[in-house]
């Protein structure tokens, strides 16, 4: 994966300006933030920012994207194997909340901008969308098609909104996820037995993803369907 690819191919400076980006980013809720701020947030020289960055527009909108992809594969590799759609989605949303308690600028940074950046629109698109849709042909979602945009929105809402308990410390991350886990799939038609299990069962460790393909060797089945746009 790119993204992935291009982290690991940073300088150990070009990682602390994007980690003080994120950070000054979320707490500004604007990109609007100077190369002098960046620079001493960061702890590097001035020039050392200027000569990383086209401007803070341009890195705000490659971070949104960089962010969005990089959580949007790591959900794909962990869920890899896991065919219920209740079961996908379920591990999702906990993974968003558990990652925001540990990293707490990464959460903000969520909530700030993952509505309105058009850039982390994947976060919620493509297979999160798609296991929406496969809940409701296989007859486990009960919701009618034309409401999938809404569906798709109170997912994403019902996410953030357990972020936001968390991070202000209404919330330990295993309650707000399980709590909003459990909201979402008794909305989508899940049996309330069901929906508590998947809810509150043992969550796995959120997986790096893939580097890249091996050579001669085909995709993931995470790979092929991103590219796919599923």
């Amino acid at each position: 994966m790119k993204t992935a690819r291009r982290r690991r191919s940073m300088s150990a400076a070009q990682r602390r300006i994007q980690e003080a980006a994120v950070q000054l980013f979320a707490e500004k809720g604007s990109t609007q933030v100077s190369m002098s701020e960046l620079a001493q947030a960061a702890g590097v020289a001035r020039g050392t920012v200027h000569n990383n960055l086209e401007s803070t527009d341009v890195f705000f909108r490659q971070i949104a994207n960089d962010l969005a992809t990089e959580m949007y594969d790591r959900i794909t590799a962990s869920c890899e194997g896991v065919t219920d759609p209740a079961h996908r989605l379920a591990l999702g949303v906990r993974f968003y909340v558990r990652r925001a308690h540990a990293e707490p600028h990464w959460g903000r940074f969520l909530l700030r901008f993952a509505m309105s950046e058009q850039s982390m629109q994947s976060l919620w698109m493509g297979q999160p969308t798609q296991d929406l849709v496969d809940g409701h042909k296989s007859g486990k979602y009960d919701f009618r098609i034309d409401q999938l945009p809404s569906s798709v929105s109170f997912m994403a809402s019902a996410t953030l909104g357990a972020i936001l308990l968390v991070l202000e410390g209404h919330r330990t991350w295993r309650d707000a996820g399980s709590d909003a886990v459990e909201f979402c799939l008794k909305s989508l038609g899940v049996p309330r037995e069901e929906a508590r299990r998947l809810a509150t069962m043992e969550l796995p460790a959120l997986l790096d993803a893939p580097a890249s393909t091996p050579r001669g060797g085909k995709p993931s089945a995470a790979t092929a369907r991103r590219k796919r746009g599923e």
